[in-house]
Order: structure tokens, then sequence, then C-alpha cells
């Protein structure tokens, strides 16, 4: 049976389509997708029929409109889920979400800013769940600088460029859920790299079934 995972994708940076053409890639029926690429049409009470929850979005409407989807009262809406049994799975734009507390904090850190697109090595830093049969790969991305506020969180993925060193995945738990960040993933070419694949694959799994 498939896993239902809401996919909330979209915004002026980062297209809902290139989101959509990487998870489609895994072509795996472990996972049933179903997009959000417009802000308004989601709900906090969406979550309660959803396991595992994507979150591949900076914090605007969608692509047209730079308005805010996530606000100050319903932001903590992604922390109850995950501390009830939920998977939360942050990626790229996903992590843009510095000045909402609540969801600074279950992420565990958040984007601060980052350079133009430029070389960047993707190394795994330790033996987990996530990297397990990946290799270190060199992609054309946006080098994402972090904060990364959580004691607890395990750090399996750096990103290494011309700019320095930086942890470029993480997961944690919460409750009873699970969160996981991936922050690669600004180009189409990133989602369908084969060794970034496998961290897609890696990390819904992971939140799914705790392997």
């Amino acid at each position: 049976m498939s896993t239902r995972t809401l996919v909330l994708c979209g915004d002026q940076w980062h297209p809902a389509a290139d989101v959509q053409r990487g998870l489609e890639a895994l072509a795996d029926s472990r996972f049933e997708f179903e997009y959000v690429a417009a802000g308004g049409q989601w709900s906090a009470e969406q979550l309660q029929d959803f396991p595992l929850v994507v979150v591949a979005k900076a914090n605007h409407i969608d692509a047209t409109n730079p308005n805010p989807w996530l606000t100050p009262r319903t932001q903590g809406a992604f922390r109850e889920f995950v501390r009830r049994g939920g998977g939360l799975f942050l990626l790229h734009g996903g992590t843009c979400y510095q000045d909402l507390p609540d969801m600074r904090a279950v992420a565990g850190g958040a984007f601060l800013r980052h350079p133009e697109p430029c070389p960047v090595t993707i190394a795994p830093v330790q033996q987990h769940p996530l990297t397990s049969a990946v290799a270190e790969f060199v992609i054309t991305d946006e080098h994402y600088l972090m904060a990364l506020d959580a004691p607890d969180a395990q750090v399996f993925l750096a990103a290494r460029s011309e700019h320095g060193v930086q942890s470029a995945g993480w997961t944690r738990r919460e409750g009873r859920g699970r969160v996981c960040v991936l922050t690669p993933g600004h180009h189409v070419e990133v989602w369908l790299h084969p060794e970034y694949q496998k961290l897609l694959r890696n990390g819904l799994n992971w939140l799914a079934t705790g392997n």
C-alpha cells in the first residue's frame, strides 16, 4: 500500500514543475504524491490526512504571488504534525523560514543566504540511512548558507564550494515524528541527478518507516 504524501511546492524562485519532475522520476510505488502548488489551497486541517509531508517551497503563495502562505498563526501546524507522529521532509526552498520560529524550530535550523550558483560538492559525512549507497557528487547549485540550531540534529551531508563548507542534510526527531532536511535542489538538474535521487528515496523511506 502506498504512503500518501502531500507535496507543497511552487514559489517565485522554485517552479512546482521541477519538484514534480524530481519526485516522479523516482518511479517509487511506495509513495503516492499529491501536489499543492498554490499556498491558498493549503490548510492545516489537510495535514491530518497524510502521514508524510514534503515542503519544497519558500513562503510565497505561488510563483506569481509573493505574499506568505504560512503565517505566525498557522506555522505551528507543522510542529504539531510531527509531534503526533508525522514525517516532514524540507527540501531546498522548504528551509526558507528563518523568520517563523515554530517552523524554524521543527526544522532545526534555517536558510540564511546564498551566493550565485557555483560548483558544489555534496558529500556524506557519516553512515546514516539517508546516505545508504550515496556517493560524493558535484552539481551546479545555490550553496545554501544555513543556521543549524538544533543540538539533536544528526548531520549526514555536507556541501563544499569556494564559499566554504555547510551542513547540507540532517535529521531530527520531535515527539513521535521525524524531520529530514536537504538543502540542495535549486535546479531541476539537481533533482534528477542519480545521487540526489538516492537521497530523496532514502529520505522518504526513513521518514515513512524509520529504515
